[in-house]
């Protein structure tokens, strides 16, 4: 949520904003609402104001005399008027938030113009995709791939994209999670173990809500909703709560299997691995100084970036243009490796600052050494890793002409084999 004197000080800021995003929001009823609820409050506290008064001037009067009765007459009528609005009061401060919760967060002033996915800017690249997978195909291609990683089946239990990982294929997807909960461990991320299912409240928190209620799932009669990613629990674990900034920067990472509706996916990209409805991923979370949040965000794309220079996986990394920014982050890398069989490119990870946006959704402050008072904090998460297409990039670089599969030397110990076998 933004800074709402923001919105009122400085609206020609957020118009540019929403237009860098290129959304479509409705700033004007915003403001419009902001401002009933700001007249209705004064006029409360009017009110308010003259009842304090008619009480003061009755604890002067003689009790029962002529002045005493009016008074309390005058006081009874003017209770009587704060208690309308009061009702009215309430609905218009509802009304105001709401209207607050559809405006984006504010792009980074590095944030490249753009409109499409196309227009994001290749930040940097690493290791030569043309030398990866001489064998490779299509991983959903590869001879036998069906023995371990069953999507029939797991259509007819559950439906499209909730596939079987059987035998050597559940072990590696269980050897790859090992691999980045240790090596964010490493590097100085703590591993917490969330729920998996949430409340509307922390949904709203982090921007699931109300901007992506479509790609959810939702529990009745309960209203809880299964994580699409575990950024909502962890965000969460510091809702309404006040650290102190010597604590500051928190690190956290968590696994968990993950949910998404997907609703709109269709193509080439949602083949095999590429998107499923339920998959597993590491998350890593932080929560920062206001003073130190880009660096922090250049240190968590360093950290995940590590994780992909150790399996052996070209990369690149991509700044995200307005247009593809996403509807409550600043800033956002996008990390993508190389599919050699399917000759393009997948995005593994995304790591996002989103300034003090969920910070002020969920009353998540520090308080200031300096001064004393709660200050709002900075969130910024990244994917470090998800596993499906992770698991593809390995599948289709490390094929070899025997139709085994190589694993890499950093996830051998987690395996137990140096190659994965599909007969």
């Amino acid at each position: 949520m933004l800074d709402p004197k923001l919105i009122r000080e400085s609206p020609d800021l957020v118009r540019a904003a929403i237009a860098k995003k290129h959304l479509s929001v409705d700033l004007e009823a915003v403001l419009s609402a902001d401002a009933a609820w700001r007249a209705l409050l004064q006029d409360v506290e009017r009110l308010r104001g003259l009842q304090k008064a008619a009480n003061t001037a009755m604890a002067t009067l003689p009790k029962g005399s002529p002045e005493f009765l009016a008074k309390l007459a005058e006081m009874k009528a003017v209770a009587a008027q704060v208690k309308e609005r009061d009702a009215g009061l309430k609905a218009a401060e509802e009304a105001c938030r709401e209207a607050m919760l559809t405006l984006p967060n504010l792009p980074h002033a590095s944030v490249p113009e753009g409109r499409t996915p196309e227009e994001n800017v290749v930040f940097s690249s690493h290791g030569d995709p043309a030398s990866a997978g001489p064998s490779a195909v299509a991983h959903w291609d590869i001879p036998g791939f069906s023995r371990l990683f069953d999507f029939e089946r797991g259509s007819k239990v559950t439906g499209a994209g909730f596939p079987f990982f059987i035998g050597e294929g559940a072990r590696l997807v269980r050897a790859l999670i090992n691999f980045f909960l240790e090596e964010d461990a490493r590097a100085g991320y703590v591993e917490v173990s969330p729920p998996i299912f949430v409340n509307a409240a922390s949904a709203t928190a982090t921007g699931q809500l109300p901007d992506k209620e479509g790609q959810m799932y939702e529990t009745t009669p309960d209203r809880l909703f299964a994580v699409p990613t575990a950024e909502v629990p962890l965000t969460n674990f510091f809702r309404e709560e006040i650290l102190e900034e010597s604590a500051l920067p928190v690190r956290r990472c968590a696994y968990t299997p993950c949910f998404r509706r997907e609703a709109g996916s269709y193509g080439k990209d949602v083949r095999g691995l590429n998107r499923l409805h339920q998959f597993d991923k590491v998350e890593l979370l932080k929560w920062v100084h206001p003073s130190s949040s880009y660096d922090e965000l250049d240190r968590l794309r360093d950290d995940v970036e590590g994780l992909l220079r150790k399996l052996g996986l070209p990369y690149r990394v991509l700044l995200m243009c307005g247009g593809d920014l996403g509807f409550a982050q600043s800033k956002k890398y996008d990390l993508e490796v190389w599919a050699a069989g399917q000759k393009r490119w997948l995005e593994v990870s995304s790591c996002s600052n989103f300034e003090a946006f969920q910070a002020r959704r969920a009353q998540i402050r520090y308080r200031s050494k300096e001064t004393g008072r709660a200050e709002l904090l900075h969130t910024l998460n990244g994917s470090g890793l998800a596993v499906p297409r992770v698991l593809a990039a390995i599948l289709e670089n490390n094929l070899e002409p025997d139709g085994r599969v190589r694993i890499p030397e950093a996830l051998v110990p987690h395996f137990g084999k140096s190659h994965l076998s599909f007969g």
